[in-house]
């Protein structure tokens, strides 16, 4: 069944634009502002694309909802209307005192898509966790890769399973009480069928970030490249009932206007929250410790809800593992008031000097005026696991016991804590750098780049993965049979104790940076956090230690080993142990 349709596609730089639908081809009329628009007869599931100028192949559509033949072939139609929602119960929940959980779909299950995810679900509730964060779920070229090769930012992969899968998925979480946090990318392209610089100008004109041209913002043109990147905010609210986007690399996004690109997504957001009627979050990762990324827009911030904080990954990390090297450095050599710092102003640089960026970095938290909410912590996440050179996550080289000890200092910590996918029973299964780039030659080129970035730093050229090895991608699925064996099955029960602890006691969510208490000794490697009525101690050291308290204590609330000798004002912790306390 056929019905009138308008298409409409933005490509100012062609002089001519012809629609390709089913095989027929429809001439498009341009309008002042460079759109072209043409109304014919479409099927709901029709295929089309555009011929720019004189092409004889046709490009897909730079807002295509739908690849099911790759980003090289036609778009698909996708009514997104069509799904029947079964969440209209849903009333969301706020990001404040909630746990997220993320996960990247193609490693999460063996079979690596969003139906097959579904099934593993009521795992995460039984955990405890209250989001779901998926990595990059938008079309790229290939059938694997960590999803920031994207080239198609309204498409869902079509090897997840397309956008119907993905509402399915959305659906199924929201039966659960899972929240949805989606990772979206707007600071670059990938290498491969990119072909919107052939519409319309994408990139900005000189500049460039990590990845190659930056996105133009804020040059010529760019009114309908901000509406582009805005647009797709919205669909992934609107169209997917997504809870939350977290924002990849913000600090690559250039943008020279008065009014930054994110602080026009807060405010489009915001208005969409309150005609839907549920709380939608924006997060960013961002590497410029300027805490006005979530200021409110009232007091002069930019008005985004939360930031990860890498700052406490590296100092927890150092902390646990002893690493000094590159930009642990800085954490290394402060030891634990470092993560000390970290604990009470999210920020170890907070205007203080950053040894791996050879200056100054950051800007202090005004602790009165932000929850520590607002700031993501953990000890894990795709990027401090897939970046080192063999993809090991921490487990590899921690104790189970100190596995557990550094559960307990992120999910007793004031901010939001996450948990990368696996973490909660001490996977043993590495992430590593996994694409299928089709091109021999950009394939040969990732992967001779990759393993010569490690080689530069002494590592063995033999033993750095090629990302293009499909059993790179392979290694790198979650071993879901270990739940059942030890160690992993007693970390995962801490990491449910835990977890049930926060939902029981108000003290362990209590955002109050301000009100945070932290003493610590370096030489007998030990650290107390006081939470309102509780206190948070734990041993890292690899010998028994008795810890003088400043308060006296009444009992053991939680512990992660043996329980330990408590005798009012001194606790006597076994070794790689951390206890909460109650007063």
């Amino acid at each position: 069944m056929s019905d009138p349709v308008e298409f409409a596609v933005w490509a100012p730089i062609p002089s001519r634009v012809r629609l390709q639908v089913d095989g027929a081809v429809h001439d498009m009329t341009r309008d002042d502002d460079g759109w072209w628009r043409v109304e014919v007869d479409a099927g709901p599931e029709a295929d089309y694309g555009f011929l720019l100028d004189d092409a004889e192949t046709a490009r897909p559509d730079p807002r295509s909802r739908r690849q099911p033949d790759g980003v090289h072939g036609l778009s698909r139609r996708f009514d997104p209307d069509a799904h029947a929602w079964r969440d209209t119960a849903w009333t969301g929940r706020p990001l404040a005192g909630g746990v997220v959980y993320e996960l990247h779909v193609g490693t999460f299950t063996p079979e690596g898509t969003l139906d097959s995810a579904i099934e593993k679900l009521d795992h995460l509730v039984e955990l405890g966790v209250d989001f779901v964060e998926l990595l990059p779920v938008n079309a790229f070229n290939g059938t694997h890769n960590w999803g920031y090769d994207g080239v198609l930012w309204y498409a869902v992969q079509e090897t997840y399973g397309g956008p119907a899968a993905y509402q399915r998925f959305v659906d199924a979480c929201h039966e659960r009480g899972l929240g949805v946090i989606q990772d979206v990318v707007y600071n670059h392209l990938g290498p491969s069928g990119n072909y919107l610089p052939e519409f319309f100008p994408i990139f900005a004109e000189g500049g460039a970030n990590t990845w190659g041209s930056s996105i133009n913002l804020s040059g010529p043109d760019s009114d309908e490249v901000r509406r582009y990147v805005l647009d797709n905010a919205l669909m992934w609210f609107r169209d997917m009932h997504v809870d939350g986007l977290r924002l990849d690399a913000v600090h690559a996004l250039v943008d020279e206007r008065a009014t930054h690109v994110l602080e026009e997504m807060a405010q489009e957001v915001d208005k969409l929250s309150v005609a839907v009627g549920r709380p939608l979050s924006l997060i960013a990762e961002s590497d410029l410790n300027d805490p006005r990324m979530v200021t409110p827009r009232v007091a002069g911030g930019l008005g985004l809800t939360a930031q990860w904080s890498d700052d406490f990954h590296h100092a927890l990390h150092s902390t646990l593992t002893g690493e000094g090297q590159g930009y642990y450095s800085d954490f290394a050599e402060a030891g634990l008031a470092g993560l000390a710092k970290t604990l009470t102003g999210a920020f170890f640089h907070d205007g203080a000097w950053s040894s791996f960026r050879r200056r100054h970095h950051g800007r202090p938290v005004d602790t009165a005026l932000l929850p520590g909410w607002k700031f993501l912590g953990y000890l894990q996440d795709h990027d401090q696991i897939g970046n080192r050179a063999v993809g090991d996550r921490i487990s590899a080289s921690l104790s189970p016991d100190l596995l557990a000890v550094g559960a307990t200092l992120v999910l007793t910590s004031p901010f939001t804590p996450m948990l990368f996918m696996g973490e909660e029973w001490g996977a043993s299964t590495p992430w590593q750098f996994f694409t299928s780039h089709p091109e021999p030659e950009l394939g040969r080129a990732t992967a001779e780049g990759r393993i010569g970035e490690f080689a530069e730093h002494g590592w063995d050229a033999d033993v750095v993965p090629d990302p293009q090895d499909p059993e790179t991608f392979t290694r790198s699925k979650l071993d879901w049979t270990e739940l059942q064996k030890e160690p992993h099955a007693e970390l995962l029960a801490t990491h449910r104790k835990l977890l049930a602890l926060r939902k029981h006691h108000p003290e362990l969510v209590d955002p109050d940076l301000a009100g945070m208490a932290v003493s610590w000794d370096d030489d007998d490697r030990w650290i107390v956090v006081s939470r309102g009525s509780l206190r948070v101690v734990a041993n890292l050291a690899d010998a028994p230690r008795e810890i003088d308290l400043d308060r006296p204590a009444t009992g053991v609330l939680f512990s992660t080993g043996e329980a330990p000798r408590l005798d009012r004002e001194t606790i006597a912790l076994p070794a790689e142990t951390a206890v909460v306390l109650t007063t």
